[in-house]
């Protein structure tokens, strides 16, 4: 398995979280693609992970008949600015700083993320989403396509989020090969880097 940065904004492998912002903090990946899937919000990602989508999405129904949905993909810096203080303004900052990225901290931004759910909307964004087929089949199937469920439930503590069943991050097949292999669930752990509870 060759290494890949994890600092370069730009790496399959790079490592955001409350600790490590995007640098620079506006950073705009240069291959953004539409993304040929169900969708609540049009979904744009690196062209790399648009194509493991894809091929996950169709997977999906292949194997399990199930039919899935991206729900939100790439967000800009500006859009994150909308989007977490819409939370702050909504439920407060504590509550934001647990479920919601500030921007130039948002996995989002780096084209690299998606939250996936059902096409039917049930449990869409939502803890529930764990107990579904669809939850169920992703969390066991991801990472055959590269992805890695970014925010477990045992790992607020290490992650600083809490527990998305719906977030997976791609970084490609030969991580999370990796990963699924020695049975760690983190980036900031496979890399040895400091757990990210809070900002600084």
């Amino acid at each position: 398995m060759g290494a890949r940065s994890i600092d370069d904004p730009d790496s399959i492998w790079v490592v955001v979280d409350k600790q490590r912002p995007l640098d620079p903090q506006d950073y705009s990946p240069a291959d953004l693609v539409d993304v040929p899937v169900a969708h609540t919000w049009d979904p744009l990602l690196r062209r790399e992970a648009a194509d493991a989508v894809v091929r996950m999405f169709d997977a999906a129904r292949e194997e399990a008949g199930l039919e899935l949905a991206s729900n939100s993909a790439y967000r800009s810096y500006d859009t994150q600015v909308g989007v977490y203080n819409g939370d702050v303004s909504d439920f407060g900052q504590e509550h934001a700083d647990a479920n919601t990225a500030r921007p130039g901290n948002s996995e989002h931004q780096t084209g690299l993320a998606v939250d996936i759910g059902a096409a039917s909307g049930d449990c869409s964004l939502d803890v529930c989403f764990a107990a579904t087929d669809e939850g169920q089949w992703l969390a066991e199937n991801a990472w055959r396509f590269g992805f890695l469920l970014r925010y477990p439930a045992d790992k607020v503590a290490v992650t600083g989020f809490a527990f998305e069943p719906w977030h997976y991050r791609y970084v490609g097949e030969d991580l999370t090969a990796e990963l699924h292999a020695t049975g760690v669930t983190t980036l900031e752990e496979f890399f040895g880097l400091a757990h990210a509870p809070d900002y600084p």
